[in-house]
């Protein structure tokens, strides 16, 4: 049987978010550290230690004065973007962003977004990052870096403004995508949003076989973010599913519970 640790993990976004974690160790051969939320399995990534500097993983998204992006859209780009620099090859092993992302895996995975457009675009994506674009949205994912290292050109650019809306009805979701689940009593503003989308699709990766992350790469990390109905998000409430809880620091109450992550491989 497994031996099962508890603590509690931090991760926080510009917004304060916290996220519980149960321990699992599994005894040789299988010799396999994993995560839990509840009862569902995340892979640890890390060692868990506190780092005397805080990271932060900066979210960039594009809005020009005529062309904003939607607001699903944007939701959805923000989590692929996430997904994306966790999949890059120089974010582990011997990769030029390794030490920063186990930096800021071992402790609060924080995230914050901002807003450019025009020359500040051009500026960011000058910087080492991965750009994710959707039908309206382009997002730029940045390494992580202490809070005070943050580069002048990300550092200087605005939270506020990123408050987006959809234009048309969404489409219906398609069999086998994963769906982030967004709690429907809950107002938060787009960039809010956008991380708390940022941190369930991270769960959600956590919790994936390294088989399961590849089928999943290979789909341009394929997903769809929906607000749920109270009586879904109800009943969401009570399966396995990885789901973040917010310290309630801004926007909404502590304790709240923001997105749920809904991967057709994950255990309910």
């Amino acid at each position: 049987m497994a031996r099962i640790a508890r603590l509690t993990l931090h991760s926080g976004d510009s917004w304060g978010t916290l996220v519980i974690f149960r321990v699992i160790v599994l005894p040789w051969p299988h010799c396999r550290t994993f995560v839990s939320l509840r009862s569902v399995t995340v892979v640890h990534r890390g060692s868990w230690q506190t780092h005397a500097v805080e990271q932060v993983l900066t979210l960039v998204v594009r809005v020009e004065k005529n062309a904003r992006p939607t607001q699903t859209d944007a939701l959805e780009t923000a989590a692929r973007a996430v997904l994306a620099i966790l999949a890059d090859e120089r974010s582990y092993g011997e990769g030029e962003w390794a030490p920063a992302m186990a930096a800021w895996q071992d402790n609060r995975i924080r995230k914050i977004t901002k807003r450019a457009r025009g020359a500040e675009w051009r500026r960011a994506e000058a910087l080492p990052g991965i750009t994710m674009h959707g039908d309206t949205a382009e997002v730029r994912v940045f390494p992580p870096t202490g809070v005070d290292d943050v580069p002048a050109e990300l550092f200087k650019l605005q939270v506020t403004g990123t408050d987006f809306e959809d234009t048309a009805d969404l489409p219906p979701l398609e069999p086998g995508v994963p769906v982030l689940w967004v709690n429907p009593a809950l107002e938060m503003s787009s960039g809010k949003a956008m991380a708390q989308c940022g941190h369930a699709a991270q769960l959600a990766w956590w919790a994936l076989s390294p088989q399961a992350r590849k089928e999943w790469e290979a789909t341009d990390f394929a997903l769809a973010v929906r607000t749920a109905t109270p009586p879904q998000w109800t009943h969401l409430l009570t399966t396995n599913l990885p789901v973040v809880q917010d310290a309630g620091f801004t926007e909404v109450a502590p304790g709240s519970r923001t997105v749920i992550a809904d991967h057709p491989l994950l255990t309910r």
